[in-house]
């Protein structure tokens, strides 16, 4: 069981990993170990995930989300696979901690009147400047 939160864990069963060589720096090493990892997790077919949190993950617009709704996580951060399994567990989780809790609703506001003043005072004030720093043309 992966714990997101308290409330949320995921099932082992729902996680494919996937092991494959790593690139980068390691020498001899990096060609004969598969230390690299890929996490993929069904988003839209999840039983374990609220649909709340399903559909936030999936309005995320996030690049590692494939068309079909499967989050592919990609750990080559480390040389060696537990570490870089570990790592791509917490960043999955991390992910899914994000949306947990729903965004804030904006609430519209309106400028206030000092603020608007400022502002108009601000733009003579410019006016002012830009004014002085051209020539007068006479027509003699």
């Amino acid at each position: 069981m992966l714990t997101v939160s308290p409330t949320l864990s995921l099932p082992e069963s729902e996680l494919v990993e996937r092991f494959l060589r790593a690139d980068g720096p390691g020498g001899q090493h990096v060609n004969r170990t598969e230390s690299a990892v890929e996490l993929r997790f069904d988003v839209i077919n999840s039983p374990s995930l609220p649909d709340e949190v399903r559909e936030r993950l999936l309005a995320r617009r996030d690049r590692r989300l494939t068309a079909e709704g499967v989050l592919v996580i990609q750990g080559r951060r480390f040389r060696d696979q537990v570490r870089n399994r570990d790592d791509v567990r917490e960043r999955l989780a991390e992910l899914i901690r994000s949306v947990l809790r729903p965004p804030k609703k904006r609430v519209a506001t309106r400028p206030t009147r000092a603020s608007k003043e400022r502002r108009l005072a601000g733009k003579q004030q410019r006016g002012k400047i830009k004014q002085t720093r051209s020539r007068e043309w006479s027509s003699e």
